[in-house]
């Protein structure tokens, strides 16, 4: 939402007026100018370009009435179908198959299920027997299928920009090998991103082993270099940390956002929530810089600038060694330094991957010291192939190519062009190469300098391998053919071997063939791929020795008070920008800003006071000579001084619907301050961009919603979440039959103590149910068209608010104030409790949204969903209807999986199992905060949920009876610094 300036003076004074534990949702929102209050209600309003008055409106609306069992929607184009003439056996029109394989992300592999309807990979699910899911999956994974069908993927072989077939490329391979072969290939360089594909790294082996003097170099923008680096720091080897969140009484983040990204983001996810709902709830402390994920669900978070939290873990490791009076006056430092002590074998201190060596070497120390290591922490032999100081890697090849000693350079995949340090010049440098090859995606802005551009075929397209976060291997497999005729990179790298013609199936095959389990190889190949995880292929533990890392003295200099640190990280929603063409990904809110289709340079309201600037100015970002223009966003929480880049936006040669998005954060990007860089200078333009929050959209006007308690509170009277509310809990008494009257009774529960934000389900749902994307001009006005959405709540100061994610779908209410108004009878009810949609009837009166307390409806002013484009049509569920525009929809509880599970039931002769029916939403969350069932039954898993004493309906006391209720959140704050701070320990909504 673009509007006026915002008072921030305001704004505190209106934070100075609340009394007690009150929530808002944004500085809009405590400002309450009229603007704000406007763009609340024009959800439903016609806009004003289009030319229509009131009187030919309120005509057009009763002639849509009177006609509607004529023509209740758009008439969509006609099309034709024709049978198999002879079907595949192993196809059952209407029943998916699902297919085991990996969605690999940062070079690391998460297992997942993908769904082929007919053919077409249309839904991708976690797989639960892989260790880094089990079962989850994350946003990435869940929008991958909508890149296998993206129309802007490179699609042919070319050279020099004309169109050339895969035996010249192989000729070209070939004349550069043998040009090489008298020097042993010293003019032979291979770039790639991060990998963990076993056979990927024998191949390049293999070929290292033919020309000793060539090199791989392996660059990841968003990598892990400060992980490994910390690890050798304080073991004198690079290890890979991993962590047992189930296993800790107490955790400190030192930057690390393990619940937002990572390697093993949805399995730590799980792990950790599961401490959450249980009796025994852990307590997370949280210092960081930029509001993250984790500094949401923290019982105790604090911003630090990065040079802070060096300090303050230092501070910390030398109050837990004994240190007299080693945190000074900081009591938190002190606290938490008390805790993990108290706690010892059952605390965990994790550092983020953007912290520095040190603090990575010092995190390693204090859980070595609390005996945490063994527990809580375990260290296995690198996943990555060449993990070691990438960025100094990039830096000599840059140096290589621009005193001409490269002669043949070939790019696996990755786009380092754009995503190298800007202080590189890696573009310029690359122009020096005399033969240059690329396979990719996309012909992006790495393929404008290369002389030969070869599609690169989708993970769903291709044959490969890749390992988890602890060493487990999974094989990959295609569920459909290369759509554009696309390589993998092992046909890409055969190319530069003996075999160049071997495919990626033969060549992956016989690197694990004799590696699987005894016994009958076939059969062991049949079982890796079917189950999608390699029998014994898991890391063992090593037991590596702690080096002597002595805390120094901490910083006797502060930074000069008008200097700006620049903080770089990947967007939580286009990542590295690799998904920056993906459309779901784009539409998604961001989970602390709830941003869409851009990002902004985030800083703390003081700093943005002190610099002069608000939400929506455009200034100019200046570091080291070089110079980018980015709008401001202002965001509670961050640490002062501190101005948050978020690259992956910017693109030039990305995709329709990337370039020209936001702004290029890796253009101020050096190769000696990836994370973090202090000199930032910021200056007004008096210019204004508009940027697009959806936080603003369905507003329910500071109302009972979201609760919270704290775990001491709830000890001390078992019904403090049922008192929290201000009114009643609603009638009982109705004059409208009692529902449902069926055999089932479907409803949800959400527990907002395991829920942290991630918007998983929000992905998942957009997926399954054929959500479409309207575009960044009509999120503007209010009509994103996600079924669920993730509200954010902030409660507290400015500075350092407490944070709570709600997730919010259709309540499918027993007594639904939509039905009662909707003059056509589209919006109904039916026998099991589902507030169904009836698109045929729908005329887009509106007045279902207007009357639902909960604004959860969503209308298709437009034509969003494409029903001309073929590829368009192969990502859709073909379970459930495309909507035209001019029809209400909404969530529906994923009524196709629910009369899939009826049909299979009764063809059994049995009745629905609990648990048998999974939502969409419920079988993505990695934190297991959704279940559904049938609440009438009062042994199932929904109703077990409705039972306990934190239990609680949204707006209940309007008599609406919703069937989904939600779990208050439970906190769990260290009583010490709670009291120290004034905090209401009991909490209260």
């Amino acid at each position: 939402m673009s509007g006026p300036r915002l008072d921030l003076a305001l704004v505190r004074s209106r934070l100075s007026q609340l009394r007690g534990r009150e929530y808002w949702r944004s500085l809009e929102e405590l400002v309450g100018n009229e603007e704000f209050r406007e763009h609340l209600q024009r959800e439903f309003r016609v806009p004003v370009e289009s030319g229509v008055d009131r009187r030919e409106l309120l005509t057009l609306m009763g002639a849509s009435i009177a006609l509607a069992g004529l023509t209740g929607c758009t008439r969509q184009p006609t099309e034709r179908i024709y049978p198999y003439v002879k079907p595949p056996e192993e196809i059952v029109p209407g029943e998916p198959l699902f297919y085991a394989t990996a969605h690999v992300h940062g070079g690391y592999a998460r297992g997942v299920l993908a769904e082929s309807n007919m053919g077409r990979p249309t839904k991708i699910e976690g797989n639960p027997l892989h260790p880094a899911s089990l079962g989850a999956t994350d946003v990435f994974a869940q929008a991958s299928v909508l890149g296998l069908y993206d129309p802007d993927r490179a699609q042919t072989i070319t050279e020099r920009g004309e169109i050339r077939p895969w035996s010249a490329l192989l000729a070209a391979a070939r004349l550069a090998l043998e040009k090489e072969r008298p020097r042993r290939g010293a003019g032979l360089r291979w770039l790639t991103p991060a990998t963990t594909s076993p056979t990927f790294a024998a191949q390049m082996e293999a070929i290292l082993g033919a020309f000793p003097e060539a090199k791989w170099i392996a660059w990841e923008p968003a990598g892990r270099d400060n992980v490994y680096a910390g690890t050798r720091l304080a073991f004198g080897e690079p290890l890979e940390p991993r962590y047992a969140f189930e296993k800790a009484q107490v955790i400190l983040s030192l930057g690390a956002d393990f619940l937002g990204s990572g390697p093993a983001q949805p399995r730590y996810v799980r792990d950790f929530a599961s401490r959450r709902r249980a009796g025994d709830t852990s307590r997370l402390y949280a210092v960081e810089s930029t509001p993250t994920l984790t500094g949401a669900r923290a019982d105790h978070r604090r911003p630090l600038t990065p040079s802070q939290i060096e300090d303050f873990a230092r501070a910390v490791a030398a109050a837990v060694g004994g240190a007299s009076g080693a945190a000074g006056s900081d009591t938190f430092a002190a606290a938490v330094a008390r805790d993990l002590s108290e706690h010892r074998g059952a605390g965990l201190v994790i550092a983020g991957d953007g912290q520095p060596p040190s603090v990575h070497a010092l995190a390693h120390a204090l859980n070595q010291s609390l005996g945490n290591a063994g527990r809580t922490v375990e260290y296995t032999a690198p996943v990555l192939s060449r993990s070691d100081d990438q960025a100094a890697a990039l830096a000599e090849l840059t140096r290589e190519m621009r005193e001409g000693k490269v002669s043949t350079l070939a790019i696996v995949g990755g786009n380092p062009v754009w995503t190298a340090p800007a202080d590189l010049r890696f573009a310029e440098a690359m122009e020096r190469v005399p033969l240059r090859l690329r396979l990719g995606l996309y012909e992006d802005e790495t393929a404008r300098f290369c002389h030969w551009n070869v599609a690169a075929a989708h993970p769903l397209e291709a044959w490969s391998d890749a390992r988890a976060f602890d060493g487990t291997a999974t094989i990959l497999q295609p569920l459909i053919l290369p759509l554009y005729g696309g390589k993998s990179a092992h046909e890409f790298l055969a190319a530069f071997s003996d075999q160049p013609e071997k495919s990626g199936y033969e060549v992956v095959k016989e690197y694990w063939r004799g590696r699987l389990s005894a016994g009958d190889p076939e059969a062991a190949w049949r079982k890796a791929v079917h189950d999608g995880v390699v029998e014994g292929s898991t890391f063992a533990p090593a037991s590596p020795t702690l080096r002597n890392v002595p805390p120094s003295a901490q910083r006797q200099t502060p930074n000069a008070p008008d200097s700006l640190t620049a903080l770089f990280s990947p967007d939580p929603t286009v990542w590295d920008g690799s998904y920056a063409n993906n459309g779901w990904l784009q539409e998604l809110p961001k989970p602390l800003t709830k941003l869409t289709w851009d990002n902004a340079a985030l800083l703390s309201p003081a700093t943005a006071e002190k610099l002069g600037v608000s939400n929506d100015d455009l200034v100019d970002l200046l570091l080291s000579g070089r110079r980018v223009a980015a709008p401001v966003w202002v965001l509670p929480g961050q640490a002062d001084g501190c101005v948050t880049l978020h690259f992956g936006y910017g693109r030039t040669r990305g995709g329709r619907l990337a370039d020209g998005r936001g702004f290029d954060a890796y253009a101020l990007r050096a190769g000696d301050g990836l994370w973090s860089r202090e000199g930032l200078e910021l200056r007004k333009t008096g210019g204004r961009y508009p940027l697009v929050t959806t936080q603003h959209h369905h507003s329910m006007e500071g109302r009972d919603i979201v609760r919270t308690v704290t775990a001491e509170a709830l000890a001390r009277d078992p019904g403090a979440v049922q008192k929290m509310g201000e009114h009643s809990p609603g009638p009982e008494d109705t004059l409208y039959p009692k529902l449902p009257t069926g055999s089932y009774a479907w409803g949800m529960s959400i527990d907002l103590s395991a829920c942290v934000g991630c918007n998983s389900c929000v992905v998942a749902c957009q997926a399954e149910n054929n959500i479409p994307v309207v575009g960044k001009h009509e999120v503007s006005r209010g009509r994103a068209m996600q079924w669920i959405r993730i509200d954010r709540y902030w409660s507290g100061g400015l500075e350092n608010p407490e944070t709570v994610h709600q997730p919010v779908t259709c309540m499918h209410c027993e007594n639904a104030p939509c039905e009662t108004v909707c003059p056509v009878n589209a919006t109904v009810h039916s026998a099991e409790g589902l507030n169904q949609m009836v698109y045929n009837r729908c005329v887009g009166t509106r007045y279902c949204s207007n009357n639902c307390p909960y604004k959860v409806r969503r209308f298709n002013f437009f034509l969003y969903s494409d029903f001309k484009s073929e590829l368009a049509k192969m990502v859709k569920n073909p379970e459930v209807t495309v909507r035209s525009r001019g029809v209400m929809e909404k969530c529906s509880y994923c009524v196709q999986r629910i009369n899939r599970a009826r049909i299979a039931a009764e063809r059994e002769n049995r009745p629905i199992r609990d648990g048998e029916i999974v939502t969409a939403c419920q079988q993505a969350c990695p934190a297991q905060a959704i279940v559904f069932g049938d609440v009438g039954n009062p042994e199932s898993a929904v109703s077990h949920a409705r039972s306990r004493k934190t239990h609680y309906g949204l707006l209940a006391e309007l008599g609406t009876r919703p069937r989904t209720t939600y779990l208050a959140s439970i906190t769990n704050p260290n009583p010490a610094l709670s009291a120290a701070s004034g905090a209401e320990p009991e909490g209260k909504s």
